[in-house]
């Protein structure tokens, strides 16, 4: 019997290298695996429904899922996590030193939906008092002028957002000033060449996110995969099959990851490193399926609910495949 060939769009991460070369096949499957970055992988899949498997943003997933679009399902495996107090730029001539200082401040996002904005207004609001309502936001292009949200938002009336110029971008404006601060994924140019008018809000980002996990135990989710609802219906077992793979796949990074003899990732202090993550967030830091990613799955979709992006307040059951609810014990 022929195995079922399926296309998946995910970047090369090292957790899915061994997919990418054939070392972990998942069984009955003859993947397709096209690396791709991930803003060109969620623009594709969500606009045209390109690719049998994709990573997709999980904001924008639940997002869909939440209105009634059931074109995807979701298994749990989250190829990207990260925790993002790093990511919140400031102008330095704005009197801004804290996150409460952000309180009638105008900030930019890439996209008002993004993952990386909503966990940072969540842990904004729960830990620091500081509401999505407090802020006026300004969203667009970050490098390239001209973007816009891929889904169209019902935001809560008391929060006030509104698109930048379509000529502009927000690292530019954080820049000049126009914005006072900027919530995003990836550091803006004007950081990354050294501009005396940005920085970082928490310079010292290690120690409060690792503080972070202490007090909350959550490591903040950012993308997951998702299937095309039509080839899942027609093969649900695949659904296991993908997650068991990618699962493998994962484990021999960790794995490799701890191995003294050579170093197997490009960092002189690797073993330090590896061992400071392991006494701060246990052997399995990055945990795939249901039961270690409760806590944070539930933080993130009442989250979601909270600032207007979902319709109604989703629940776990509802956006990942059942068959990768549970798992056979021996």
């Amino acid at each position: 019997m022929s195995k079922l060939s399926v296309t998946i769009a995910c970047p090369p991460y090292d957790r899915a290298q061994a997919l990418r070369d054939g070392t972990v096949a998942p069984e009955g499957i003859d993947l397709n695996f096209l690396p791709m970055v991930v803003e060109e992988v969620f623009w594709r899949q969500l606009k045209h429904a390109e690719f049998d498997v994709s990573e997709s943003s999980l904001s924008s997933y639940v997002m869909t899922r939440s209105r009634g679009d059931d074109r995807f399902i979701a298994i749990p495996v989250f190829p990207s996590r990260f925790f993002r107090h790093s990511c919140v730029f400031i102008n330095t001539h704005k009197g801004i030193s804290r996150p409460e200082d952000l309180k009638g401040k105008i900030v930019g996002v890439p996209e008002y939906q993004m993952t990386a904005p909503v966990w940072i207004r969540g842990i904004f609001q729960d830990e620091y008092g500081v509401f999505p309502r407090d802020i006026s936001w300004r969203s667009g292009g970050q490098e390239d002028p001209g973007r816009v949200d891929k889904i169209k938002m019902n935001l809560p009336p008391d929060v006030h957002h509104e698109p930048i110029p379509a000529e502009k971008t927000l690292s530019r404006m954080l820049d000049d000033g126009e914005i006072d601060a900027l919530f995003t994924a990836r550091a803006p140019s004007c950081f990354v060449n050294g501009s005396p008018n940005v920085a970082r809000l928490f310079p010292n980002y290690r120690e409060i996110e690792e503080e972070y996990f202490r007090k909350t135990s959550i490591f903040p989710i950012m993308h997951t995969i998702i299937i095309k609802r039509e080839v899942y219906e027609a093969n649900p077992w695949m659904a296991m099959s993908l997650y068991k793979a990618f699962c493998q796949a994962k484990e021999i990074v960790i794995k490799n990851s701890s191995t003294s003899v050579a170093l197997y990732v490009t960092l002189p202090w690797l073993t330090h490193e590896v061992e400071r993550t392991r006494k701060v967030m246990g052997d399995d830091w990055w945990p795939y399926g249901i039961g270690p990613n409760r806590k944070t799955l539930e933080t993130f979709l009442r989250y979601h609910y909270e600032q207007g992006l979902s319709s109604k307040l989703m629940t776990i059951d509802e956006i990942f495949a059942p068959e990768t609810m549970d798992e056979f014990k021996i």
